[in-house]
């Protein structure tokens, strides 16, 4: 089989996407493994398979969700275990069904995804996309987070946005830069199904002109140490508003390696949902033997 892919990122969160709109090509947890290695493959963070929410059992339970949903993002991480949602992946995702003309949207409109963690709207801006990344929840508990080269363990703060997460505050960048993020953050009590790992610093001061700013690292679940994570974006905002008390902002940017996104908390009718911004790339395109 000769795989027609494209590649594409959301400030330097990497994917693989390809076009499978019947659902008759999946790819195997092994394929992923090889597509995804940076040194004998295309190398990214995962693939990401352009499908018709039809054609899958998830899709399905999407299309009950919004029968407007008609393409779901099927995402596999880089070890091949299947994620639940990507803020980022999301993005660069929509700007793929626009380039290969499966959808048209125009500046201030909005699509329905279909994703393992329920529909997401996503809309176009000026300068990328927006998602609403739905409701979120503030797990219960302090779980201990051993990162290598740092001397302690720290509490972290557990956040749910359609996928696990854990934020760990830091003292300053000089603690931020010297965490060794190869390794995998030891959680006690381990997770069920494993988490994300954030590890943030916030900005001095912490708000101007009404924005909140921090600066964060991620490992993510089933990657490694990744520029950028969507989801640990939106986790990390929200874990320091919480920690930073009633008056903190709605509205927050967040530095990662990879560049800036924005984060924004509002109210809706089935609660409060947390928001993320900022940009898509599609990088090029290519045909690959999975022989």
């Amino acid at each position: 089989m000769t795989l027609q892919f494209t590649k594409g990122h959301g400030t330097g969160n990497d994917f693989i996407l390809y076009a499978d709109p019947a659902g008759e090509n999946p790819l195997d947890a092994a394929q992923v493994r090889a597509l995804c290695d940076r040194h004998m493959g295309i190398g990214a963070d995962g693939v990401i398979r352009t499908v018709r929410s039809q054609a899958l059992p998830d899709g399905k339970a999407a299309l009950d969700e919004d029968a407007g949903a008609e393409w779901f993002m099927d995402y596999v991480n880089a070890d091949g275990t299947t994620a639940e949602m990507c803020g980022n992946g999301i993005r660069v995702y929509v700007r793929y069904l626009i380039e290969n003309g499966l959808i048209t949207l125009e500046s201030g409109d909005t699509v329905a995804i279909g994703t393992r963690a329920g529909v997401r709207d996503v809309q176009r801006s000026g300068t990328g996309f927006q998602v609403d990344l739905g409701r979120w929840t503030l797990e219960e508990g302090e779980p201990l987070v051993r990162v290598k080269e740092l001397k302690v363990a720290r509490p972290g703060q557990g956040i749910d946005v359609g996928n696990p997460h854990i934020v760990v505050a830091l003292a300053d960048v000089d603690e931020l830069a010297d965490a060794d993020l190869t390794y995998v953050p030891q959680v006690d009590p381990a997770p069920q199904d494993g988490a994300n790992i954030e590890l943030v610093v916030p900005h001095d001061p912490l708000v101007t002109d009404g924005i909140g700013r921090i600066t964060m690292r991620v490992h993510e679940r089933g990657v490694g140490e990744t520029l950028s994570c969507g989801t640990g974006v939106a986790a990390s905002a929200l874990a320091t508003r919480h920690w930073a008390g009633a008056s903190a902002p709605n509205n927050w940017h967040v530095d990662v390696p990879g560049g800036t996104l924005g984060v924004r908390m509002f109210a809706a009718e089935d609660g409060e949902h947390v928001g993320l911004s900022g940009p898509a790339v599609l990088v090029y395109t290519g045909t690959i033997d999975l022989a």
